[in-house]
Protein backbone atom coordinates (compact mmCIF):
# COMPACT_ATOMS: atom_id res chain seq x y z
CA UNK A 1 0.00 0.00 0.00
CA UNK A 2 2.86 2.45 0.83
CA UNK A 3 4.48 2.31 -2.58
CA UNK A 4 0.69 2.86 -4.34
CA UNK A 5 0.52 6.13 -1.79
CA UNK A 6 3.77 7.45 -2.60
CA UNK A 7 3.50 6.74 -6.25
CA UNK A 8 0.17 7.77 -6.42
CA UNK A 9 0.85 10.99 -4.77
CA UNK A 10 3.69 12.18 -6.71
CA UNK A 11 2.47 11.60 -9.55
CA UNK A 12 -0.49 13.61 -8.72
CA UNK A 13 1.28 16.32 -7.73
CA UNK A 14 3.76 16.36 -10.93
CA UNK A 15 0.09 16.57 -13.27
CA UNK A 16 -1.65 19.51 -11.02
CA UNK A 17 1.86 20.97 -10.45
CA UNK A 18 2.04 21.20 -14.42
CA UNK A 19 -1.58 22.26 -14.96
CA UNK A 20 -0.38 25.00 -12.43
CA UNK A 21 1.96 26.34 -13.98
CA UNK A 22 0.69 26.39 -17.73
CA UNK A 23 -2.29 28.33 -15.76
CA UNK A 24 -0.46 31.00 -13.98
CA UNK A 25 2.22 31.54 -17.18
CA UNK A 26 -0.69 32.07 -19.40
CA UNK A 27 0.13 29.16 -21.44
CA UNK A 28 -2.44 29.66 -24.77
CA UNK A 29 -3.80 26.12 -24.48
CA UNK A 30 -5.65 26.81 -20.58
CA UNK A 31 -6.70 30.36 -21.89
CA UNK A 32 -8.32 28.47 -25.07
CA UNK A 33 -10.45 26.17 -22.53
CA UNK A 34 -11.03 28.91 -20.42
CA UNK A 35 -12.21 31.10 -23.30
CA UNK A 36 -14.19 27.13 -24.57
CA UNK A 37 -16.27 27.03 -21.28
CA UNK A 38 -16.86 30.81 -21.40
CA UNK A 39 -15.12 31.57 -18.27
CA UNK A 40 -13.40 34.96 -17.57
CA UNK A 41 -9.70 34.70 -18.39
CA UNK A 42 -9.02 36.59 -15.29
CA UNK A 43 -10.10 33.27 -13.26
CA UNK A 44 -6.51 31.45 -14.97
CA UNK A 45 -4.46 33.17 -12.33
CA UNK A 46 -7.01 31.48 -9.44
CA UNK A 47 -7.49 28.38 -10.97
CA UNK A 48 -3.83 28.14 -11.40
CA UNK A 49 -3.52 28.48 -8.00
CA UNK A 50 -6.07 26.18 -6.57
CA UNK A 51 -3.89 23.15 -8.75
CA UNK A 52 -0.72 24.68 -7.07
CA UNK A 53 -1.88 24.18 -3.81
CA UNK A 54 -3.28 20.80 -4.08
CA UNK A 55 -0.31 19.89 -5.85
CA UNK A 56 1.78 20.95 -2.47
CA UNK A 57 -0.83 19.64 -0.48
CA UNK A 58 -0.29 16.36 -1.79
CA UNK A 59 3.41 17.17 -1.21
CA UNK A 60 2.86 18.24 2.44
CA UNK A 61 0.68 15.28 2.90
CA UNK A 62 4.04 12.89 3.02
CA UNK A 63 4.42 14.96 6.24
CA UNK A 64 0.76 16.21 7.80
CA UNK A 65 -1.08 12.86 6.23
CA UNK A 66 -4.41 15.13 7.17
CA UNK A 67 -3.68 18.10 4.79
CA UNK A 68 -2.58 15.31 1.66
CA UNK A 69 -6.14 13.78 2.27
CA UNK A 70 -7.44 17.09 2.50
CA UNK A 71 -6.21 18.46 -0.65
CA UNK A 72 -6.84 15.26 -2.74
CA UNK A 73 -10.13 15.74 -2.00
CA UNK A 74 -9.93 19.15 -2.92
CA UNK A 75 -8.77 18.09 -6.08
CA UNK A 76 -11.72 16.31 -6.93
CA UNK A 77 -13.91 18.89 -6.07
CA UNK A 78 -11.64 21.07 -8.30
CA UNK A 79 -11.90 18.14 -11.18
CA UNK A 80 -16.16 18.33 -10.92
CA UNK A 81 -16.48 21.41 -11.05
CA UNK A 82 -14.16 21.25 -14.00
CA UNK A 83 -16.70 18.51 -15.88
CA UNK A 84 -19.70 20.77 -14.81
CA UNK A 85 -18.29 23.73 -16.41
CA UNK A 86 -17.39 21.49 -19.77
CA UNK A 87 -21.28 20.06 -19.58
CA UNK A 88 -22.76 23.56 -19.46
CA UNK A 89 -21.01 24.58 -22.55
CA UNK A 90 -21.71 21.57 -24.37
CA UNK A 91 -18.21 20.38 -24.23
CA UNK A 92 -17.73 16.15 -25.20
CA UNK A 93 -13.71 16.71 -24.75
CA UNK A 94 -13.33 15.22 -21.71
CA UNK A 95 -10.04 12.84 -21.87
CA UNK A 96 -7.52 15.10 -20.51
CA UNK A 97 -10.19 15.63 -17.75
CA UNK A 98 -10.94 12.03 -17.18
CA UNK A 99 -7.00 11.75 -16.66
CA UNK A 100 -6.82 14.46 -13.92
CA UNK A 101 -9.98 13.03 -12.25
CA UNK A 102 -9.06 9.58 -12.41
CA UNK A 103 -5.93 10.74 -10.72
CA UNK A 104 -7.59 12.97 -8.32
CA UNK A 105 -9.87 10.30 -7.17
CA UNK A 106 -7.30 7.56 -6.97
CA UNK A 107 -5.04 10.00 -4.89
CA UNK A 108 -7.69 10.64 -2.76
CA UNK A 109 -8.64 6.27 -2.36
CA UNK A 110 -4.97 5.78 -1.28
CA UNK A 111 -4.57 8.41 1.26
CA UNK A 112 -8.16 7.63 2.75
CA UNK A 113 -6.65 3.71 2.42
CA UNK A 114 -2.77 4.22 3.81
CA UNK A 115 -3.96 6.37 6.60
CA UNK A 116 -6.69 3.94 8.01
CA UNK A 117 -9.49 6.06 7.22
CA UNK A 118 -11.03 3.97 5.08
Amino acid sequence: MFVAYVTINILAALFTGIAAVTYLIGHPYPKAQTEMKRLPISWMPRLGTALAAGSLGLLVGFAVPAVGTLASFGLVLYFIGAFIAHLRVGSRKLVGWAVFFVTSVATLVVNLAHHGLW
